[in-house]
């Protein structure tokens, strides 16, 4: 290498670390800590198969049992294929309400691992993972254009979310050193101010109003909302919906521990969840169920350590 060639070369050096440096410092490549909550407008999206793909995410999360329901073969059909749930009955504003399970940033997070199942999954793994539980349904088939449409809308809100970030809006709703719950206090609440949207027998009266919390039109009990933790954190955070926040833990542990011991729909997999061991302790069972009944539950054991 001759005098001119080194002295290039060491010039490269040096002024490749300050453009690194001005590029990050000066904010043109988003940090992963920096995610912010801001979905691009539904009048926004491009025209052509993709935007229609978006629109059609959009309704099927926002009339999922409606929309399936009406394309199925037979009322039966319609049935089997999905509950009387909606997407938007846990996550909110079709998934862009920040404080109910936004879905916004949801595309970047996956694929991911899962101890619940032991493998990688994809972003299609987990919508049908909510068909089957939450939905208390059947999947989508492997390819399905319905399932494009939701990871296409899904992708579309989490435009600007960096992929890889861990956006503090995810997961909020797990309430942590859950109360030992008074299911007696949790019901008498219910029926004095739950009733209104979801029907004292917990039917409900609107997917996207007031969606059943209990009985066959609801999750089973292989959804995440049937662990007490997460249903409670749900309820503390947003409900209810006039006044979200004002509930405390207690009383929202109360109003969890008493809608989770209703009857629902049981998930056939539990055998088949974390088969490396180390499941949460606080799925509301069948099994749990009959002990809120007969009065013989161990709430502590139920809810493991807390402080």
């Amino acid at each position: 290498m001759n005098r001119r060639s080194l002295l290039i070369f060491i010039g490269f050096l040096l002024i490749v670390p300050l453009v690194i440096i001005v590029i990050t410092q000066g904010g043109f490549i988003p940090k992963v800590g920096n995610a912010t909550h801001d979905p691009p407008s539904i009048n926004d999206i491009p025209e052509g198969q993709l935007g229609e793909a978006i629109l059609r995410g959009r309704d099927l999360l926002h009339d999922t049992s409606n929309i399936l329901r009406s394309e199925a073969a037979s009322i039966e059909d319609g049935e089997k294929r999905v509950n009387e749930l909606t997407c938007t009955s846990c996550h909110a504003g079709n998934g862009i309400d920040e404080n109910v399970s936004s879905l916004v940033g949801v595309s970047g997070v996956y694929p991911i691992y899962r101890d619940r199942s032991d493998n990688i999954v994809t972003l299609e793994d987990r919508i049908n993972g909510c068909m089957v539980r939450s939905m208390n349904g059947q999947p989508f088939p492997e390819g399905d254009e319905d399932v494009k449409a939701m990871i296409a809308y899904i992708t579309y809100i989490s435009k600007g979310v960096p992929i890889g970030s861990e956006p503090e809006w995810l997961g909020k709703n797990d309430m942590e050193n859950v109360p030992t719950p008074d299911v007696a206090e949790g019901e008498e609440m219910f029926q004095q101010t739950c009733i209104t949207c979801h029907a004292s027998d917990g039917a409900g009266t609107g997917p996207n109003t007031g969606p059943a919390l209990w009985g066959e039109g609801s999750f089973n009990d292989g959804a995440g909302m049937a662990r007490l933790s997460k249903f409670a954190g749900f309820i503390k955070n947003n409900m209810p919906q006039d006044d979200p926040g004002s509930l405390s833990k207690q009383e929202a542990a109360n109003i969890a521990a008493y809608v989770l011991s209703q009857d629902r729909p049981e998930w056939q997999g539990h055998d088949d969840d974390w088969p490396n061991g180390g499941g949460p302790t606080d799925i509301m069972t069948k099994e749990l169920r009959e002990q809120v009944k007969n009065d013989t539950i161990d709430w502590d054991k139920v809810l493991g350590e807390r402080k």
